[in-house]
């Protein structure tokens, strides 16, 4: 993943869902859960999985993707994989 400011990729990761889950970023809170607070199915899931390694030019474990439950999930994930 290119180096980039965390800020600078909250706000892309934000973007992303707010796209796929069609709700206005400003609705997302960090906090957010997929299914339960966004509307998000599992479809929609891999689509913003898809996306975001599109983006950011990551590669998500597969193992990984079943612990991906909230925004907060991915935030995580993705400065661990940044610090690789």
């Amino acid at each position: 993943m290119a180096k980039k400011d965390f800020e600078t990729i909250k706000q892309e990761v934000k973007k992303i869902v707010s796209e796929v889950a069609e709700l206005p970023e400003a609705q997302i809170k960090d906090d957010a859960r997929f299914t339960e607070d966004l509307g998000v199915d599992s479809m929609m899931a891999l689509e913003i999985i898809a996306s975001i390694e599109k983006k950011l030019k990551v590669v998500i474990p597969e193992e990984e993707i079943p612990t991906i439950r909230s925004l907060q999930n991915v935030y995580t994930l993705l400065e661990r994989l940044q610090k690789k």
